[in-house]
């Protein structure tokens, strides 16, 4: 396995859309800084989902490994979930947050602010992409649309048309 280098991963942006929209002051050595949505402050011991911003698609050769920056680390912000985007899948990440401050003092994080890195890394063996219940979550129409014809003619012997169509209906659209 190899992380793959913001030269490469800007292919991949160019090709696949990997992360939609990018902004190229996002890119980093090793990866991409993902942002938020929206704006939140977190009180202390406050948990709070965030959705990213960007889209993220792992296309069926590559994993993603998510890790804080150090910024808010230094804050207090701990990241809760899983660090791992299964190949395959495609949506706006939900990013579990807690405010850890040892100072007992709200964090507040803002649209555009640098806030977790990506970094893609290849996979070997044969693809396996993501077929859970979170495909396609936090899209529109447009963005879903986007990638179904993204995935179906790059990919079309893992991603049929008519399947994609069928898991775009079922996709979580807002926060549970």
């Amino acid at each position: 396995m190899t992380v793959l280098g913001a030269p490469i991963l800007r292919e991949m942006v160019a090709k696949y859309s990997v992360i939609y929209p990018s902004d190229e002051a996002a890119f980093d050595g090793d990866g991409y800084v993902l942002t938020v949505r929206e704006d939140r402050t977190l009180h202390y011991l406050e948990h709070r989902n965030m959705i990213s911003r960007e889209i993220v698609f792992a296309p069926p050769d590559c994993v993603a490994h998510l890790t804080s920056k150090s910024r808010f680390g230094r804050l207090g912000l701990s990241f809760l979930n899983s660090v791992k985007v299964h190949s395959g899948f495609v949506g706006r990440l939900a990013l579990e947050l807690v405010n850890l401050s040892n100072e007992r003092t709200p964090i507040t994080i803002r649209q555009g602010d640098p806030l977790i890195h990506i970094e893609f890394i290849r996979r070997e063996g044969a693809p396996e992409p993501y077929k859970g219940k979170y495909m396609f979550q936090f899209m529109d129409e447009g963005e879903t649309a986007m990638y179904v014809d993204i995935l179906s003619k790059n990919f079309p012997s893992l991603y049929p048309r008519d399947k994609l169509e069928i898991e775009t209906r079922n996709r979580l659209v807002r926060e549970e």
